[in-house]
């Protein structure tokens, strides 16, 4: 081989091997904005996850109160239940005692 044989061919060479880094250089310059783009989204995503977490937070608290307000509604309702129960229970006592006495004083009950 002669010398411009041999240098076209180290031309050729080097113009392949140059080919071959710029394209290992673009994709690695298109990995790093992309991996950029994953880093950023991801941040996003953290940011977005952790704000509903508060949101969800702030209304278990809420449903915690409204829970904490309708059992002691309940316990009240349930203590005038009980209580109109008992008076209940001693207005029909008393109206049995009543018309017993009623009886035996010769009259009729109603």
């Amino acid at each position: 081989m002669d010398a411009a044989t041999l240098g076209a061919v180290g031309t050729i060479v080097v113009g392949v091997a140059a080919a071959a880094a710029a394209l290992i250089g673009h994709r690695g310059a298109n990995a790093a904005s992309q991996s950029g783009a994953v880093l950023g989204g991801y941040s996003t995503l953290v940011d977005n996850l952790q704000e509903e977490r508060a949101q969800l937070r702030d209304r278990v608290v809420e449903n915690e109160r409204l829970l904490a307000a309708a059992y002691t509604e309940l316990a009240n309702e349930r203590n005038n239940q009980a209580e109109l129960q008992a008076r209940i229970a001693e207005l029909t006592a008393e109206n049995a005692q009543l018309r017993e006495r009623i009886t035996e004083l010769g009259g009729q009950p109603t």
